[in-house]
């Protein structure tokens, strides 16, 4: 009983691995006691989560991933995929198939976001709508003009062609419903699901926003690095990715009129990119015949390949694995993106009749790949590329017309504005840290004003420290008029400079007049002038209390 016990809880733990997000933190050399005990019980509640969620998996994930499994010194790229078609069951069988359409290709693919609708369309104007889950022609259109790429918008109901000239917006019938002038010369087209924002790049190097709930363009860049034919989203951010003619990538939010970040991928121009589901890796194709992946959280290469010839399209599935498409041949990695490099492809398929790949996509929640070439388009099988398990809030593969309606209303009400769209989303509501600089001039501007208020209001207590007398009515008019010069004053002033010019002028007359008397022999005169002259006489700073003791 006991050993029974220990197998499955080994069993439980062997599971539950697999749920857990990231390593556990070591705490041995963290010094901090609170620390090292909050780092603890970190550690025990992500081990309490990874193993309820391996508690419940039998209930929540009924599904399993495909695979393919070999014996001995067989490898899977060897297997064509004839010898799948007959290992897999009947319903999988028929995902495999071939449309011969050598005039109208080569051909771009898309798929919707719950796999429900494909959809092709062809350099020479044909596009077609086909439902995925019984095959039947949805709706056929002959444009007769050149068709660039196409893509779904946020179901099957529209999907956007970008032509000759314009960008124009079907409907599931084939009927035109915008004509997207402003979008000229497009080579590529993106759609951003949460959002709801059409995004193109073509010749014009000019990257666009449009969106499509009110049809205004929501911003419009130019990349100022010539004419762009490679553009992916990143699933997690909306962060839009593009890949240069001089070998660089360049991510762009409809927030900035620069890019955000510029990273050097490849020594010649880039063919194509792809970034997977969860947002953290990015597969770049180059004209040096390279094919890279990259950490986006770090700007970093973490693998790089080598193709016989220059890849000209890549893609990733739901499930990690990596798309290379290069001449007539389709390569399917598994496990590239990360992790020890991988040594040989899962899957190789060749294409016998000299179709020349032009793009393909990973089907969502199936294990199938659509590839279109200049023969037309191709349905290949990959076990173990899509997602198993699907969330019928999010995306359901077997939705009804009205549960199509239903997830529209949602889609519209949940609609995230542009101005959300950054390189962290977790960043979103959360406190901005203030820089050192900007701190350190706050608080200087804050240490100035402080001092100018204690200044001012020393400045104040000065002015109200006054003798007794001195705050009289008229004490207090003379100072407020005291540098106030108007007409009056001024007539005033001259008028008092007169008068004493003149008074100084009388008292110099008297002086000679008084002094020619005693000449004369006028003695009494002369001493009263003496006594006079000999008085003393009173300072200019003396008070006019003691100014009656001089004369």
């Amino acid at each position: 009983m006991v050993s029974r016990e220990k197998k499955l809880k080994r069993e439980l733990n062997k599971r539950a691995k697999k749920f857990m997000k990231g390593d556990t933190v070591n705490t041995k050399n963290i010094k901090d006691k609170k620390t090292k005990a909050h780092v603890r019980y970190a550690n025990v509640l992500a081990d309490n989560a990874a193993t309820d969620a391996a508690l419940h998996e039998k209930w929540l994930l009924p599904s399993t991933p495909g695979a393919i499994e070999v014996e001995g010194d067989e490898r899977t790229w060897r297997i064509k995929q004839d010898e799948i078609m007959k290992a897999v069951d009947i319903n999988a069988a028929r995902k495999a198939f071939d449309l011969s359409l050598p005039t109208l290709g080569p051909y771009s693919v898309d798929f919707t976001p719950n796999g429900r609708d494909l959809l092709i369309g062809g350099r020479k104007g044909h596009v077609a709508m086909i439902r995925w889950s019984d095959y039947k022609l949805v709706t056929e259109v002959q444009l007769k003009e050149t068709v660039r790429d196409v893509k779904f918008l946020h179901n099957g109901q529209f999907f956007a062609c970008a032509q000759r000239k314009y960008a124009y917006i079907y409907d599931n019938r084939g009927l035109e419903v915008h004509c997207l002038k402003d979008h000229t010369e497009v080579n590529r087209l993106e759609f951003l699901n949460h959002h709801f924002l059409l995004c193109t790049v073509g010749d014009q190097g000019v990257l666009r926003y449009q969106d499509t709930t009110h049809g205004k363009i929501i911003a419009q860049h130019r990349t100022k690095l010539g004419p762009c034919d490679a553009m992916r989203q990143n699933p997690t951010n909306a962060i839009i990715h593009l890949g240069h003619s001089n070998g660089t990538v360049t991510l762009w939010s409809p927030n900035m009129g620069h890019s955000l970040v510029k990273m050097l991928c490849h020594r010649g121009p880039v063919r194509s990119l792809a970034v997977d589901m969860t947002g953290r890796y990015m597969a770049t194709c180059g004209a040096d015949s390279q094919v890279k992946t990259w950490d986006v959280r770090m700007y970093k290469e973490v693998h790089s390949y080598y193709s016989a010839v220059p890849a000209v399209h890549v893609d990733i599935s739901q499930r990690g694995m990596l798309g290379v498409g290069y001449g007539g041949r389709v390569q399917i990695w598994d496990q590239a993106l990360s992790g020890p490099k991988a040594q040989a492809p899962y899957l190789n398929h060749q294409f016998r009749r000299g179709e020349i790949v032009r793009d393909f996509a990973f089907c969502p929640y199936d294990d199938a790949i659509g590839v279109g070439h200049s023969g037309g388009f191709s349905n290949l099988i990959v076990p173990g590329a899509g997602e198993p398990n699907y969330d019928s809030m999010i995306a359901n593969p077997f939705e009804t017309r009205n549960q199509r309606r239903e997830q529209e209303v949602a889609q519209l009400m949940d609609k995230l504005p542009p101005e959300m769209i950054q390189l962290d989303p977790d960043g979103i509501g959360v406190v901005r840290a203030v820089p050192k600089e900007v701190q350190k001039e706050r608080r200087e501007k804050a240490l100035e004003a402080e001092m100018a208020a204690r200044r001012d209001k020393r400045e104040a207590n000065l002015e109200k420290t006054r003798m007794k007398g001195k705050n009289k009515t008229s004490k207090r008019y003379r100072k407020k008029q005291a540098n106030v010069v108007d007409d009056k004053k001024l007539r005033a002033r001259m008028l008092a400079e007169e008068t004493k010019q003149k008074a100084a002028k009388a008292r110099g007359e008297g002086g000679r007049a008084t002094g020619g008397g005693a000449e004369g022999g006028g003695a009494m005169p002369a001493q009263t002038a003496g006594a006079a002259s000999s008085a003393p006489v009173a300072p200019k700073d003396v008070s006019a209390a003691l100014r009656r003791f001089y004369k």
